[in-house]
């Protein structure tokens, strides 16, 4: 009985913020799959373990969440006073379909240490000890990243006492600035608030008119209220996961909103954005518990937050969705301003899931029309594992 060999890829699982993902370097990747299209597909939905009607992804590397099923390609870049290009897919656990229409903010901090370590960097731009400054090209959304890595005796330094929540130990802190982060979405023309509001009436079916801020910030983004739609947003995971109603309720919200924005010309077209945008809602800070029994007060928050992220309330908080809340929240007027108390601010502190999280950004007003330089924050990331992966071949 003839059988298909496997062949094995270079490829490092690394942990960036509350997610992880397999690396690849686009030169160790089987000539097909060096470019896009449907071998490059095929190749990363069988590394990751899709699609797996059992919803586990046994039979590969995905750890059957939107924070682990996730995959990225790097290279040297060709562009100006950039290092490397990044590229991200997020794949789907249940369906043959890898989504590029997004970057993720939390594995973003893994790609300057992954760059670096894997010699994608002129070793004359990293120093032996001190901080690295990598400068990264997002591919997803054509946007810059600055990635500051510490580096330690030549190496990349991975351990430290940086906590963050939602991942269990500490780690050394790599800082992030994503450079003029509204995202240039198709349909949108390139505005950040694509309807033109900062805020709208976004009329849902079945669910209401409900007050919307939708946002093209480190990814587009739909904030609602949480009292609008029965929550009082100190929930955790299992209080909307565990509700088969809720979870298509936030689904038809993402798509009417997704449609509003220009990002789709149809209500059907949500399926093929599984990735984007992204639906969160917010409120005043309150006290509660997070997932890890930690206690969250209320005056140690501006704001509370929650996210879904393909189909399911996030563990965390996704880091594209924190730099849309913390350009929101720089911005008087929006949901998430008005709910971390309103007024001009260049950073904010939300509670999530896990516990809270501090996110920067610069706003100004030009012309009537709101532009942001940049959005700040510090992640953590670390490799679990190197050396190949292994798919049976064709």
């Amino acid at each position: 009985m003839s059988h298909a060999a496997q062949i094995r890829i270079a490829a490092t699982y690394l942990r960036g913020g509350t997610s992880k993902g397999v690396f690849f370097r686009l030169q160790d990747l089987p000539e097909a799959a060096q470019v896009p299209g449907a071998a490059r597909n095929a190749l990363l939905l069988r590394v990751i373990g899709s699609p797996d009607p059992y919803g586990k992804q046994i039979d590969g590397m995905g750890g059957a969440t939107s924070s682990t099923s996730k995959t990225v390609i790097v290279s040297k870049s060709t562009r100006p006073d950039h290092d490397v290009d990044y590229l991200f897919g997020q794949v789907a656990i249940d369906k043959a379909f890898v989504d590029w229409s997004g970057n993720c903010g939390n594995l973003s901090a893994a790609v300057g240490p992954f760059a670096i370590a894997g010699g994608l960097v002129d070793p004359a731009r990293v120093p032996r000890d001190g901080i690295a400054t990598v400068r990264i090209w997002q591919a997803n959304i054509g946007k810059t990243i600055i990635a500051h890595v510490p580096m330690t005796a030549g190496a990349v330094q991975e351990t430290g006492d940086f906590e963050l929540d939602g991942v269990t130990f500490p780690a050394a802190e790599v800082q992030l600035e994503f450079m003029d982060p509204a995202a240039e979405e198709e349909g949108a023309g390139g505005a950040m608030f694509p309807t033109g509001h900062l805020v709208d009436d976004l009329d849902v079916p079945g669910v209401g008119t409900l007050r919307a801020t939708m946002i093209n910030a480190g990814i587009p983004t739909i904030f609602v209220e949480a009292a609008a739609i029965g929550y009082a947003g100190t929930e955790l995971q299992d209080a909307i996961n565990s509700d088969a109603r809720a979870l298509a309720m936030f689904e038809t919200i993402r798509a009417h909103g997704a449609l509003r924005m220009g990002l789709i010309e149809s209500l059907p077209g949500i399926a093929t954005r599984q990735h984007t945008p992204k639906v969160a809602f917010v409120a005043k800070p309150a006290d509660y518990v997070a997932s890890s029994g930690k206690p969250v007060q209320a005056g140690d928050i501006d704001l509370l937050v929650r996210a879904m992220s393909m189909g399911k309330l996030h563990h965390a908080m996704m880091g594209t969705a924190a730099v849309a809340i913390g350009t929101a929240a720089a911005i008087p007027g929006t949901l998430v301003n008005i709910a971390a108390g309103g007024g001009e601010r260049k950073a904010v502190r939300f509670g999530h899931p896990s516990g809270t999280l501090r996110v920067g950004a610069e706003a100004v007003l030009a012309d009537g029309a709101w532009t942001v330089t940049k959005a700040i924050m510090s992640r953590s990331a670390r490799v679990l594992m190197e050396g190949w992966v292994r798919v049976p071949a064709g």
